[in-house]
């Protein structure tokens, strides 16, 4: 039995090939979204489950607010490290970890040196007590217990040692920046499964003390927070979480800081579950390098592969009802000797069902093509192998067992429930009923396709917007080179820009902190006013007397500061207001912050975009290294080069690394371009314009190939009336107008429902940004205006086909 309807089945798809290549190709890019959403899925929701009792393990962090908004940071101040260790209850295990990022490596007895080794932290036994490694070398009893110990991953120890084994390598000597020697005393495997600790060299937290190495450490104030000293707990079996974060609400109340209770500042510490970590957008990750996965993309990329799924079977369900008449005495007879409600839909969802198969197997290749489409923004790990695990096969064949039901069980009920009695009798009209639902899928596919073009237009015409406004400074032809930050001083800066002075392409030079959208200092600025103090919170820029010049930053009033170490401060028109100054000229030679580090106001500046221009401009303050003799905070060169052609670039970058080379001979180069820094602020608002390309493309390719069918469908259905008119003197036009018309009300009854749907949508989304485009009303014409057009064009490609046929040949049987 099966056997005959899979024949059956067969039979019938290879009779109506055109309908069958449609449902064919709408199943297949349903399919195929749906696969490759579920690859990325299941890519990123099964990092570190293999962890024992991971559901145990958290991270602690801290969150800061006050009265101009919200920030993050995945580290915590180290006095709470022992708090947490000495004073806490339910703790099983807890763990400090310090990123450590050594400018060089020697392997002692052979003299090779590795620049920038990456992944490299502090910590100690209690680390490998919560997380569990398989060791190849040395055990994980008394490790990392004395200073200068250090345990390697696998892979590590093949790059600094190739031709030993991870056993020979128990005693071997590794140098950090050329003055910490430290004991290799274990190997452990690395992790075959996906994870997010990408640690590859574990450090022993004894060693700082001994070299006093770090500041961050040492430092005993709760008021630091340094975003990689971090602290990783697990709690024991009994103990909860809510009563772990309740002692973390109480330490950080009774940790409160005066100052920051009357500025209405907060500090708050979060108990993260580990897991969440792969995810969440406001704390990075153990990887610098890379960004957390991102739910809403994800959300996005599933609602897209939904609706690529429905309107596949939207054509399904359209197509099959609408052919239906053509089966009538197939059924009839079927019926008539025999066959079963239950066998004929038996056999009907066979059909979809093969069908839906040969759908998948086009999938696979689409969806190929779609992940190195999407490349740019889901993980470079992420392929097509995945298919292979036993659970995304299984995610797979119920996939398909899904969209057979969901596409092929309304028309084979429909075709079941016919009366053999009245199908013999030549009563086989389409109930108005079916008609009514063709309609609404109808307008329910193009409803769809409207939205994805209404946004699509709108999220790139605010994408444009935020890379062609004026950010307020010079980006073109703007490059800047960070320094080693373990050299202390500023001597060797300024002898990198002494040498980059003579090189031709260069037109001009500056030392700096960050650029002026990378502020990494923040601080308070209080000044004695008419109204009593003023306070705001200030973003620092620091830089040198050619800093501005060579950004075009203007200055509105005063000067800029004498010398590079002099206590006096520019700052912003934001900054003026909140600091109470009616004029720029009323703020010059202010004292700011009379009591503690006075600084004067010796000039004004204009306001420039200091970050994403999704956010308001900043108060913001420009200073030269005015803390020179602590540390300084020169260690970015910032360099304009001269206009001209590639090839002009290209010579100023070649001779720009060989100058490094000479002061930095054992530190590698990144050369930053300024236009794509901002650009990078724009990265996930690109990735959804391109999504949204693909799901406009995609949608409206279905919709008209459904709505292809269909004409064809009508047009075969009502070819004697097409002959008859023709004879009775309709021109070809008149014709064509007939068929489309209906069709075409229902596509512009789509664009009615999906212009306030669109609308509303994408105002919402631009509500986000603090700078954002308007929504024309040409987006919305032109996207019905094109549709409609393209919908004409397709249906008129067949309507016309069969209109310009002789009418003898379609009436000569009647």
């Amino acid at each position: 039995m099966f056997r005959t309807y899979i024949k059956l089945a067969w039979r019938n798809i290879w009779k109506n090939k055109i309908f069958s290549t449609i449902n064919i190709m709408s199943l297949s890019i349903g399919l195929s979204a749906s696969i490759v959403i579920g690859i990325i899925v299941y890519y990123d929701f099964t990092f570190d489950q293999f962890h024992p009792d991971i559901e145990r393990i958290y991270r602690v962090t801290t969150k800061f607010s006050d009265p101009e908004g919200v920030n993050y940071s995945s580290g915590v101040s180290v006095p709470l490290v022992d708090d947490v260790d000495e004073n806490f209850t339910g703790i099983e295990k807890s763990a400090f970890i310090l990123a450590f990022r050594p400018y060089n490596l020697q392997v002692s007895k052979d003299d090779i040196s590795f620049k920038e080794p990456t992944f490299v932290i502090y910590t100690d036994q209690n680390y490998f007590d919560i997380f569990s490694y398989d060791w190849l070398a040395g055990s994980n009893e008394q490790q990392l217990l004395k200073p200068n110990e250090v345990v390697l991953t696998a892979s590590r120890a093949t790059e600094y040692f190739p031709n030993k084994k991870p056993s020979q390598l128990i005693g071997e000597t590794l140098i950090y920046d050329d003055s910490v020697n430290v004991t290799i005393t274990g190997v452990v495997a690395d992790f075959k499964q996906r994870t997010d600790l990408v640690f590859k060299e574990f450090v022993s937290l004894n060693t700082i003390k001994k070299a006093d190495r770090n500041g961050p450490y040492q430092s005993v104030s709760w008021r630091n927070t340094n975003s990689g000293s971090q602290l990783l707990v697990k709690l024991e079996e009994d103990a909860t979480v809510e009563t772990f974060q309740k002692q973390l609400d109480q330490t950080a109340i009774a940790h409160e800081n005066q100052e920051d209770i009357t500025m209405g500042a907060k500090r708050e510490f979060y108990a993260q579950p580990f897991l969440d970590i792969h995810f969440n957008q406001n704390y990075s990750g153990f990887d610098y390098t890379s960004v957390s996965a991102d739910k809403s993309v994800m959300f996005m990329l599933g609602v897209i592969a939904l609706f690529m799924l429905l309107l596949g079977c939207v054509n399904f369900i359209n197509l099959n009802t609408a052919k239906s008449f053509q089966r009538f005495k197939e059924i009839g007879i079927r019926k008539t000797l025999g066959s079963s409600k239950k066998q004929l839909i038996t056999q009907f969802l066979g059909e979809t069902f093969l069908l839906t198969s040969i759908a998948a197997v086009f999938s696979i290749v689409l969806s190929v093509w779609l992940i190195d489409i999407f490349g740019e923004f889901i993980a470079d790990d992420i392929s097509i192998n995945i298919l292979a695990d036993l659970r995304m096969l299984s995610f797979v064949a119920i996939l398909i067992a899904l969209v057979t039901l969901l596409a092929g069980f309304y028309p084979a009920l429909v075709l079941s429930k016919l009366k053999p009695a009245r199908i013999l009798k030549g009563e086989n009209k389409v109930d108005n009923g079916k008609v009514g639902l063709r309609k609404f899928l109808i307008v329910f596919q193009f409803t769809i396709a409207y939205v994805f073009i209404i946004a699509t237009l709108l999220v790139g015409k605010q994408i444009h917007f935020l890379l062609n406004m004026d950010m307020g400074f010079k980006t073109d032809s703007i490059v800047y080179i960070d320094t080693p930050t373990n050299v202390d001083g500023v001597k060797s800066r300024e002898l990198l820009a002494q040498k980059f002075q003579t090189i031709p392409q260069i037109d001009k030079i500056s030392l700096g902190g960050g650029t002026p959208v990378r502020v990494n200092y923040k601080t308070v600025f209080k000044v004695d006013g008419k109204d009593g103090e003023q306070v705001a919170d200030i973003d620092v820029v620091f830089g040198d007397s050619k800093f501005l010049d060579l950004y075009e930053i203007p200055l509105l009033a005063g000067r800029l500061p004498i010398n590079d170490t002099i206590k006096e401060v520019v700052i912003n028109k934001t900054a003026l207001s909140k600091l109470g100054f009616n004029t720029p000229e009323e703020a010059l030679n202010q004292i700011v912050n009379p009591t503690n580090f006075p600084l004067q106001i010796t000039g004004v500046m204009d306001d420039f975009q200091n970050g994403s221009l999704k956010n308001e401009v900043s108060a913001m303050a420009f200073v030269g290294d005015i803390y020179r003799k602590y540390s300084s905070s020169f260690n970015t060169v910032h360099l304009s080069i001269k206009g001209g052609s590639a090839n002009t670039m290209s010579t100023a970058l070649t001779n720009v690394q060989n100058r490094f080379d000479e002061v930095y001979p054992d530190s590698n180069i990144a050369i930053n371009f300024m236009d794509e820094t901002v650009e990078r602020f724009y990265k996930k608002e690109r990735s959804m314009s391109k999504l949204l390309n693909w799901a406009m493309g995609l949608s409206v390719l279905i919709s008209c190939m459904g709505l292809l069918g269909l004409v064809i469908y009508n047009t075969e259905r009502r070819v004697k009336e097409i002959g008859i008119r023709k004879i009775l003197g309709a021109s070809i036009l008149q014709i064509n107008n007939l068929i489309c018309k209906d069709f075409v009300v229902l596509i512009i009854i789509a664009f009615t429902i999906a212009t306030p749907i669109a609308y509303w949508a994408i105002n919402n989304w631009l509500k986000d940004f603090a700078n954002r485009t308007e929504i024309s009303l040409w987006v919305f014409a032109v996207s019905g205006f094109a549709l409609i057009a393209l919908s004409i064009l397709i249906m008129s490609v067949k309507t016309i086909r069969t209109a310009l046929k002789n009418p003898v040949n379609s009436l000569r049987l009647e």
